[in-house]
């Protein structure tokens, strides 16, 4: 696997790429972690670059119904030219997450996470033999826990201060961190305020 992987994809995800000068086409790979629209409703206007501009592969791997789910969703955007044009242009692939798989040669394994009704995938990426966890949105329950044990790198959620309705609070997200020292955390989703350890839009992360 030669090229970039995509965590989710909520709008706008598209400009974002261009401003920092990310190819879209050279993202071959997305893990998607639920069907909720701010993790998903980017990959309309990014599916169509594959298909127009870039016309590379793109393999989707997403909790199960995540081709119904997304191929649904790119009826509505696009009408009959999606099925009857664009779909052929490029490869696309849908994979359900497995417990633990490869694919495209990325080593993962899933884990579900509780995040309201829907629920919520998290994966475990191997990666040069360092291991990244994403959570995408969840509550702070002990699947994340689990999720998040041993990793090097964590993506995970930090919404606002207190306990926010199916997701992780500040004081949660803090506490986690520190339980597991030797990890370094990410915070995203911060939907009020600042926090420390939080990624800010179009930041470039060393890592």
């Amino acid at each position: 696997m030669d090229g970039r992987i995509l965590l989710d994809g909520g709008a706008p995800l598209l400009p974002h790429m261009h401003r920092l000068g990310i190819d879209p086409g050279a993202v071959q790979l997305l893990f998607l972690s639920h069907f909720h629209g701010d993790h998903m409703l980017g990959l309309p206007p990014f599916a169509l670059h594959h298909a127009l501009a870039s016309q590379t592969p793109l393999t989707v791997v997403g909790p199960a119904g995540v081709e119904e789910v997304l191929e649904r969703l790119l009826v509505l955007s696009w009408g009959r030219e999606w099925t009857t044009e664009f779909r052929g242009r490029f490869q696309l692939r849908y994979v359900e997450a497995a417990a633990a798989g490869e694919v495209e040669g990325i080593e993962y394994e899933s884990l579900a996470l509780d995040h309201g009704t829907m629920g919520c995938t998290g994966y475990r990426l191997h990666l040069g033999g360092r291991v990244l966890a994403y959570a995408g949105d969840t509550e702070m329950t002990s699947p994340l826990e689990r999720l998040v044990t041993g990793a090097d790198l964590v993506i995970t959620e930090a919404t606002g201060p207190g306990k926010p309705h199916s997701h992780t609070g500040w004081e949660e997200a803090a506490a986690l961190a520190a339980r597991h020292p030797g990890t370094r955390f990410l915070f995203n989703h911060v939907y009020a305020g600042s926090l420390t350890g939080a990624v800010t839009d179009l930041e470039v992360v060393d890592v």
